[in-house]
């Protein structure tokens, strides 16, 4: 059985994602929860791997903004 340490939830659009770090007996990690019109997805980052998660995905937001306004 998980233990959900923090959950957070944030809408973008039409999509909803839940973020809960858990912990069970083999470790602590993050499951992502995409909700779109009832249709779940999900993926899990392992916390030893949380850091470097984060690098890329600041990486992604720096190269986002660094490319301007989208195309119409």
């Amino acid at each position: 059985m998980d233990t959900v340490l923090k959950s957070e939830n944030i809408a973008v659009e039409r999509k909803n994602f839940i973020f809960d770090l858990r912990e069970n007996p083999r470790g602590r990690f993050l499951r992502i929860t995409e909700d779109a019109n009832g249709r779940r997805d999900s993926i899990v980052i392992p916390a030893p791997g949380l850091a470097e998660f984060r690098r890329v995905l600041e990486d992604i937001i720096a190269a986002d903004q660094q490319a301007g306004k989208p195309a119409a």
